[in-house]
Parts: C-alpha cells; sequence; structure tokens
C-alpha cells in the first residue's frame, strides 16, 4: 500500500506535500491565481511606466537652470534700453501692432511696444509700467538696475549660496541705501518756481523736448500747480490723471503748446447757427440725464382703440420735453451741458430761451468742467436748484482748430481742472512731446507731494554704493558678498551715463570713485558729495554747481522696485510653461509662465463662429 502511495507521489508526513486537483469539467475555465500578499521586488516595480501628471506639450525648467534662464531673460531686457539712459542716449524706433511707429527713448513706452514670451521678461517689463505709474519718471533706470543686480546674483548662485540667503542680504543693503539716501536728501520750498523749474528741467533734459528749452517744464508746472488742492492738513492732492487733460492738435508749431485756465473739449454746439458760441461770465448748468423722451428698453407696444390717441400720445411727449425745458429755463443758465442725448424738440426750446446746449460730453470732460466752473452735475432736472449753476468761468467759446471745432470754458477764477494744448507738426511728434510732458507733470506732482532732491547725474549712486561698501565690512558671515553686490550694482548707472555720451568709462569712474573716497566728513565739513557725471560732456562736475537735481521719490521708488523685482525673480526655482489655448501650435507662454489647460468641451467662443 505504501509502495502504491509513494508510486502515486503521496507522503502522509512529507513536509512539502502535493494534492493532486480535481478535475474539472470539460470547458470549464481554470481559476484566476490569487494576487500575492507581499509587495512586488523593486525590479517588478521599476518595470512600470511613469506617472504622467503635467500635459505632454508643458515645457518645464527647474533648480538652477530656471535661475540662470531668468538671469539671461532680465539681462536682455536691460539691454535693450541701457542706451537711452541719459541727455546723449538714442532713440529706439519700434513698429507696433497697428502697423505705426513709435520713435522715442521713453523706457516704458518702449517696453510696452515690445512682445516677449519668457515670464521673467514680462515681469520686468511690468516693472517699468508700475513705475511709470507710481512716480512717472525713471523707467529706463529701474530695468537697468534690475538688471545689473540679477547679473551679480550669477557668480553667487554658481557658488551655491542659497537664493534666500542672497535675498536677505539684498532686504538689508536696501534698507541701508533708503537710509543714506535719507541723509543726503534736502528740503526745498515749493513756492519757489526756479527751483522746481530746475528739478522738472533736469528730469526732461534727457528727452526729445529738451531742445525747446524750459517750454516743456513750464507746462508741466502750470498744469500741476493748476490741479493742487490743499487738503488742509499740510498736504496736497494732485490728480493729474482724472483732471489734467491733454489735447494733441496736429498743426502748428511746438511753441503755441500751452496750458488753459479751465477746459477745453472736442465738441460743437447742439445747433450751430442758431445758439451763441462766445458767451462772457456764462451761467453753467451741468445734467447727467437725457433731454428726451424716454424710449421703451426692449420692444414697446401700445394699443390704440381711436385715431385721436395717438395724436394725444405725441402731445404728451412734446408737453413733457416742453415742461423739462420750462424747468430748465427758469434758472436762467447761459448754457447746458448733459452726458447724454438732447432730441430736436428740447434743441428748439432751449433755442427759444437763448441757451446753447452741448450733448453727449464725456463723464471726464463734465468733471473738469465741475471742478473748473464750480457747478454742480445733476442727475435729475426736477432737483435743479440756483445753488448748482455755475458761475466761475470768465468766457466760453467754440473755435475751430485745425478741420475741427473745440468748446472752451477759459478765463476760470479759480480752476482746479486744466486742458493742456499740444500742438506740432506730425502725430508721431506729438505723442513723444506728450510722453515728456506726463514724465515731467509727474516729477513735477512727486515735489509737491514730497518736496525733497537729491543731486542728479549718478553721484546718489556713487555715494550709496561707497556707503554700502564701508557698511558691508562690518557684516559677518556669507551675507557680506550680496550684501556688497548691491553697492556695485548701483554703479551701473554713473557708469551708463558715461557710456552713452562717449567718454572713457573707466577712467571716468575712476576719478568718481576717487572723489568720493576723498569726501570724507572731515574733508566736507559733514557734507555729503554730490559729484556726479555731466551727461552732455561726460566730465566729473559738482550737481550743485550744475543744477541737476532729482526728486526724491524718483530715486527711492526706482531702487525698491529694482531691488524687490531682483529678489522676486532670484526665488524662483522652477517654471512651467505650456500651450496658452487649445489647438495653437508652439510653447509660446500666457504670460505667467503657467498654460490654462484646455478641456475638450469647452465651446468656440462666439467670434469663431460663422454667421
Amino acid at each position: 500500500e505504501s509502495d502504491q502511495k509513494r508510486k502515486r507521489g503521496i507522503h502522509s508526513k512529507s513536509p512539502c506535500r502535493k494534492t493532486r486537483r480535481p478535475s474539472l469539467p470539460t470547458g470549464t475555465p481554470p481559476p484566476r491565481p490569487k494576487s500575492p500578499s507581499r509587495p512586488p521586488s523593486p525590479k517588478m516595480q521599476g518595470m512600470q511606466s511613469p506617472i504622467m501628471v503635467m500635459n505632454t506639450n508643458t515645457k518645464r525648467e527647474t533648480g538652477r537652470t530656471a535661475q540662470l534662464n531668468n538671469i539671461a531673460a532680465a539681462k536682455a531686457v536691460s539691454d535693450i534700453i541701457r542706451t537711452t539712459l541719459g541727455p546723449r542716449s538714442m532713440l529706439k524706433m519700434i513698429l507696433d501692432a497697428s502697423g505705426g511707429i513709435v520713435l522715442t527713448n521713453d523706457g516704458n513706452a518702449i517696453l510696452r511696444e515690445i512682445d516677449v514670451t519668457h515670464p521673467a521678461a514680462k515681469s520686468m517689463i511690468e516693472l517699468s509700467r508700475t513705475q511709470d505709474e507710481e512716480v512717472g519718471d525713471g523707467t529706463t533706470s529701474v530695468i537697468i538696475l534690475a538688471g545689473e543686480i540679477l547679473h551679480l546674483s550669477q557668480p553667487f548662485l554658481e557658488k551655491d549660496i542659497h537664493p534666500t540667503v542672497i535675498v536677505r542680504a539684498y532686504m538689508r543693503a536696501l534698507d541701508a541705501a533708503v537710509k543714506i539716501i535719507d541723509s543726503l536728501a534736502f528740503p526745498i520750498d515749493i513756492n519757489d518756481r526756479s527751483q522746481l523749474m530746475n528739478i522738472v528741467t533736469s528730469c526732461i533734459g534727457t528727452k526729445y523736448t529738451s531742445r525747446f528749452g524750459p517750454l516743456m517744464a513750464e507746462l508741466a508746472l502750470d498744469a500741476v500747480m493748476c490741479v493742487a488742492v490743499d487738503n488742509g492738513d499740510g498736504t496736497k492732492e494732485v490728480d493729474i490723471k482724472k483732471y489734467a487733460k491733454v489735447e494733441k492738435i496736429a498743426g502748428g508749431s511746438i511753441e503755441d503748446c500751452r496750458v488753459l485756465k479751465g477746459v477745453m473739449m472736442n465738441k460743437d454746439v447742439v445747433a450751430p447757427g442758431r445758439m451763441k458760441r462766445r458767451i462772457e461770465n456764462p451761467r453753467v448748468m451741468l445734467l447727467d440725464c437725457p433731454l428726451e423722451y424716454k424710449k421703451g428698453e426692449n420692444q414697446t407696444n401700445v394699443e390704440i382703440t381711436k385715431e385721436e390717441d395717438w395724436a394725444v400720445l405725441l402731445k404728451m411727449e412734446e408737453e413733457w420735453i416742453q415742461g423739462v425745458c420750462a424747468q430748465i429755463a427758469s434758472l436762467k443758465p447761459d448754457i447746458v451741458v448733459t452726458e447724454k442725448g438732447l432730441s430736436d424738440l428740447a434743441t428748439h426750446y432751449l433755442c427759444k430761451a437763448g441757451i446753447t446746449a452741448l450733448r453727449r460730453v464725456r463723464k471726464g470732460d463734465n468733471n473738469r468742467i465741475s471742478r473748473a466752473t464750480g457747478a454742480t452735475i445733476v442727475h435729475r432736472v426736477e432737483e435743479l436748484r440756483e445753488e448748482d449753476i455755475g458761475t466761475g468761468a470768465g468766457l466760453f467759446k467754440v473755435e475751430k482748430l485745425g478741420e475741427e471745432y473745440f468748446t472752451f470754458f477759459v478765463d476760470c477764477k479759480e480752476p482746479k481742472a486744466c486742458s493742456i494744448i499740444l500742438r506740432g507738426a506730425s502725430r508721431d511728434v506729438l505723442n513723444e512731446v506728450e510722453r515728456n510732458l506726463h514724465d515731467a507733470m509727474g516729477v513735477a506732482r512727486n515735489v509737491v507731494h514730497d518736496p525733497r532732491l537729491l543731486p542728479g547725474g549718478g553721484a546718489v549712486e556713487m555715494a550709496v554704493s561707497r556707503a554700502i561698501a564701508e557698511e558691508a565690512l562690518k557684516i559677518e558671515g556669507v551675507e557680506q558678498l550680496p550684501f556688497r553686490a548691491i553697492g556695485l550694482a548701483l554703479e551701473v548707472i554713473p557708469r551708463t551715463l558715461a557710456q552713452n555720451c562717449g567718454a572713457n568709462v573707466i577712467r571716468t569712474l575712476t576719478k568718481l570713485r576717487a572723489k568720493h573716497a576723498e569726501a570724507t566728513e572731515e574733508n566736507t565739513g559733514g557734507k555729503a558729495c554730490t559729484f556726479g557725471i555731466d551727461g552732455d560732456k561726460g566730465t566729473i562736475v559738482d550737481m550743485k554747481e550744475l543744477g541737476i537735481w532729482e526728486a526724491y521719490a524718483v530715486k527711492v521708488q526706482s531702487i525698491k522696485t529694482a531691488v524687490e523685482s531682483a529678489a522676486m525673480l532670484l526665488r524662483i526655482d522652477d517654471i512651467v510653461s505650456g500651450l496658452s489655448q487649445k489647438g495653437k501650435g508652439g510653447g509660446a507662454g500666457t504670460g505667467t509662465g503657467v498654460a490654462p489647460m484646455a478641456d475638450d468641451n469647452d465651446e468656440d467662443p462666439p467670434e469663431k463662429l460663422g454667421e
């Protein structure tokens, strides 16, 4: 029996006993083997396909590569506008998207026309726009400075200094630089027009309009002083964006530019033959409501049973308009200005009352007229009162300039709004003059807000650079090198000034460094060294004697913006960019560097659909 069992392969006491499987009926599939309870071996894991988290079209840069690419992009942007700094700067000619030509040396105007794809370059261009909105000037300096700071950061990254350590040192250096600038600044009297003219002239000395003498500086000062309003607590509010309107009229010469003591707009009276075009000491009424019968917003159906009812309806409309015009005429205004429509029937009644009317005036223009004449904008005719009428304007007139008619409210008693008329040979010249005027008004506004001055011509940058180099000796550890780098980066401004006027850069900078090194507190009697580079001749001059000044707000803002933006770009260690839209080829970024994922269920926008 045991021999028979052995032959069958059955062992009663064997540890590796095998049992015969029961035979299955024909056609039955074999049972699935049980999954092993133990984890798969590393060899099996390595054979699995990798998990794709991102879209396959996505382009990604990480770590050192991303940082070095950001630095290269920022350097490329700063190199574009490096030659546009200083009075001997070069111009850039750019063909914009609409086919027009932009001819300028204004940093912001150049960069906003350039189409870039790298997200770091887009961030740099955003810097220039921010600087332009905040202080109006220094758009070129801030880009050059940020590019130089990032360029000097590259050796630290290659030495494996952590970006956070570099950024911490940069922020310490920024605080030290602002304290040094505060010690260099000195206050001025904003009522002293000659001092203000010096500052504004220094600002536009690097611009196209500098060849026309002090004309632009005078226009900017007149405009800013006109719209400045005293808040009562010693500060002044200057809103040049809302209350100082620039009107560009082609033709004439630049010497014909002027600031009006009042408001001008591109409008003519409603009925030119029947309404007056010149009124002295007018009573002005401003409305924000239509002087026409209200129409139904959607389709309106009226059912009438008698033919006479139609005539009654029309008569009711006429009576309503007649009543509104009678209410207006009862206050005896000379001019009615409305932002909405004015019907022919209302025009007829106003002409009979001897009232001049303007219709569909822009909201901004209406606000400026209100501020210049003292009138109040009224929203319903029923609410009109005598005190809403403005009597501040000395003269209302309509004149033809070029091919169009313009309305003037001028000779105002206390005009807190103004219009600036710019004349020039061509549209390109006018655009460049407007950009220069915007910068000049920005500087004048900054000085009114914060009446402190700093010497120009790279004197501040050189003084701060020397002071930071001395301060760096007190810092221990790795942070000392990046701290000193901010001082070195600031030297790019005097270096570029010398470069752009054709001077010997190395000799000029060495002389300037020596001048600032000699100017210790004992030698100067505690006064700061104000030697800088004359941008016209490339020589070293005392900026106080030359009369080149810069506004405190512009200088501090440009240094703060440059250092903070460089710190932000250094802390980026991952850039993800992909397709911006479904169906678009290439790997163009979206501006932020991260592409929105296209959904398969997205519908086409209406403009892509057929009729």
